[in-house]
């Protein structure tokens, strides 16, 4: 194999790992290689972007038959011809080559899918070894794969293991030393294997794949080896290339990718009956199995819907922003930490400019690490143990099936309700799971959707206590303006961005009682993830504040912005301050609503006014930072350009349309 240095990861551990064998997990998204590769690295684990991209790659050590190996997981992947961002990540990876062996991840229950991701791999002459993940699963559903004919089959091995009990993780971690390249080939149509023949004497000789699959990918019209093509081939040789892929396209005019893939289903479909049976499943209860049905039809699933809802408001809202935040906040921050803090700092520090900095109104201390452990972290939290619960009990994927025809509208499939469930725990982290979304177009439409419309849970349970004092008619005009408001967004953006839309392939995993170690793993390894990620994006907004109040100009962005407060929206000067602290803070600045609202400054159409832009204003400044590092300053600077006009003219439209109306009706 090639000895190339691998580009995508943390530079530390590049260093380090020069020394050490590479070992890539590679597989169809969802089949637990995440889970894998924890077990495997355990704590040591770095996290950075592929260079150019904004796919995040997972590394980390692991010792591995007396040997260090610096273990990758790499994005989920259907194929190597990619048809998003992150595939064509886990395909230049294999196409960097500096690597030892490849562990390919797959589920049991699926296996077709995954062999086709083992004819690739075997026709890209890399050592490597399957490991069938979901044995269990596979088992309930009545399916046995026979492991020792298919390992004989192919020449490599193959393992069993069900990841979430750890089962067979051992024997994985035993079986790495035995990879080996397959001798599995797949039979395509006479006039492909001769186009494959003219074209592989092109290609370089040193390649760390081989060159019949490259010349697949070039056939199949790969447009992402644009830049691959540029550097090893020349000129001539990539005019005969282009002639070889017209006289194809001519002879399938449907396209050469679809008569490769089909050639490679029927060599799948071979080996299947071969190593693949249906028995007897072991169902679950019936009336599990109903649940699951009605789940994800389009009538029922709505009713199912709200109930989770209504549990997530039990768990994330009361139990959550209510109870834990209101202990850990009240009891142990402000009424014990904070004043010892204080107190510590002002005797040790003279400078009252630097005990501000730590203890001041906008402190380190006092205001960051308060907003991002103290209230923020147990709501993410409980939302982090109630995703999971969804997770692992199968729902997720249900819903996403159900709101599929609504988000198709948008631009977007059913995969959007999964960012934008997570966003009402916290925006700025769920953000970051936007590239779950496969292509960059989604991802643009989703980021802006987010930014836009989906309040936090902690603002919302302050947005929620003040529409209950305006009665159920205010509760519609929030929720339809809002609501209305994002899909019209979605459905400009969706016209407006160019690029191409997904497919929607879901699959649905068998409903079930979730596991609590499952649960307790996720949440633990996400409330860590939080902490790295967000924490630091809540300080540095926290800085960014203080310095603009040492210098005074929050005054001067109050004084400017206050004709517009009370001029187009119709709201009292006040309202100037709450809006920005929630440019810091959503629900700091929707608590300053509130407090006006006691106090009886705001009338029924001021609030529900205020209401509507706070939820709608331009996103805090972690979430803004957030769509920096994700999406790029040129984006993030467009969407802030756009929210922040557009959520004060839905404002200012609302309170002429309730004036006029003369709302709140007797």
């Amino acid at each position: 194999m090639s000895t190339r240095r691998f580009p995508g990861t943390d530079p530390d551990t590049s260093h380090e790992s020069e020394h050490h064998q590479r070992l890539l997990l590679v597989g169809n998204p969802n089949v637990g290689k995440s889970a894998i590769f924890g077990y495997m690295t355990r704590r040591y684990v770095t996290v950075s972007n592929y260079p150019g991209t904004t796919v995040e790659i997972s590394t980390g050590m692991a010792t591995i038959g007396g040997r260090r190996w610096e273990v990758i997981d790499t994005p989920g992947i259907n194929t190597f011809v990619p048809q998003s961002e992150d595939e064509q990540v886990s395909r230049d990876i294999l196409l960097a080559g500096d690597y030892g062996a490849v562990v390919q991840v797959g589920d049991m229950k699926n296996l077709r899918r995954a062999l086709l991701i083992t004819l690739q791999l075997a026709e890209m002459e890399v050592p490597f070894l399957i490991d069938l993940n979901m044995e269990d699963e596979a088992l309930s559903a009545g399916i046995d794969v026979d492991v020792a004919a298919l390992s004989q089959f192919l020449g490599i091995p193959v393992v069993s293991t069900v990841a979430t009990q750890k089962k067979g993780i051992s024997t994985l971690v035993d079986r790495v030393a035995g990879a080996a390249t397959s001798d599995w080939r797949c039979e395509y149509p006479a006039s492909i294997a001769r186009a494959i023949d003219e074209v592989e004497p092109m290609l370089p000789a040193d390649l760390p794949i081989g060159r019949r699959p490259l010349a697949l990918m070039l056939l199949a019209g790969d447009e992402t080896l644009s830049r691959w093509v540029l550097d090893h081939l020349e000129a001539d040789e990539l005019g005969r290339i282009e002639v070889i892929q017209r006289r194809l396209s001519r002879e399938f005019p449907n396209g050469t990718r679809l008569v490769i893939n089909r050639a490679r289903l029927r060599a799948v479909d071979r080996l299947m009956a071969r190593v693949f049976r249906v028995e007897a499943a072991v169902t679950s209860p019936a009336w599990l199995q109903r649940v699951g049905n009605w789940a994800a039809h389009p009538v029922w699933g709505f009713p199912i819907l709200l109930v989770v809802l209504y549990l997530a408001y039990l768990l994330v809202g009361v139990f959550g922003a209510g109870t834990l935040v209101d202990w850990l906040e009240g009891e142990f921050f402000r009424g014990w930490l904070n004043p010892k803090m204080t107190a510590l700092v002002q005797a040790v520090i003279p400078l009252p400019i630097v005990q501000d900095f730590f203890v001041g109104e906008y402190g380190l201390i006092t205001m960051a690490l308060t907003y991002a452990v103290a209230i923020v972290l147990p709501i993410v939290g409980t939302f982090f143990i109630f995703f999971g619960i969804l997770e692992d009990s199968g729902y997720m994927p249900r819903l996403a099936v159900m709101v599929n025809r609504v988000f198709r509208r948008m631009g977007l499939s059913g995969k959007a309700v999964l960012p934008m469930t997570l966003g009402l725990g916290c925006v700025t982290m769920a953000t970051m799971t936007a590239r779950m979304m496969e292509t960059r177009k989604e991802r643009t439409i989703v980021t802006l959707l987010l930014a836009l419309g989906v309040p936090c849970s902690a603002q919302l349970g302050v947005i929620l206590g003040m529409l209950g004092g305006l009665g159920p008619t205010a509760v519609a005009f929030w929720l339809g303006t809002v609501a209305g408001t994002l899909f019209l967004a979605g459905w400009l953006s969706s016209r407006i961005l160019r690029g191409e839309d997904s497919d929607f392939v879901m699959e649905l995993p068998p409903i079930r009682v979730p596991h609590l170690s499952n649960i307790g793993v996720k949440t633990v390894a996400r409330i860590k993830w939080y902490l790295r990620e967000a924490v630091p994006l809540f300080i540095l907004g926290t800085f960014i504040l203080f310095v603009l109040d040492a210098l005074g100009l929050l005054v001067v962005i109050q004084r400017v912005a206050s004709p517009v407060v009370q001029g187009a929206l119709g709201l009292p000067a006040a309202a100037t301050q709450a809006f920005l602290i929630g440019f810091l803070r959503r629900d700091y600045g929707a608590a300053g609503l509130f407090d006006l609202y006691q106090s009886g400054s705001l009338d029924p159409v001021q609030t529900l006014v205020a209401l509507v832009v706070i939820t709608l204003f331009m996103p805090c400044i972690a979430n803004l930072l957030m769509i920096i590092k994700e999406q790029g300053i040129k984006t993030a600077l467009v969407m802030t350009a756009f929210i922040f006009p557009f959520a004060l003219a839905v404002g200012a439209l609302m309170n002429t349309v309730l004036r006029v109306l003369g709302w709140p009706w007797p």
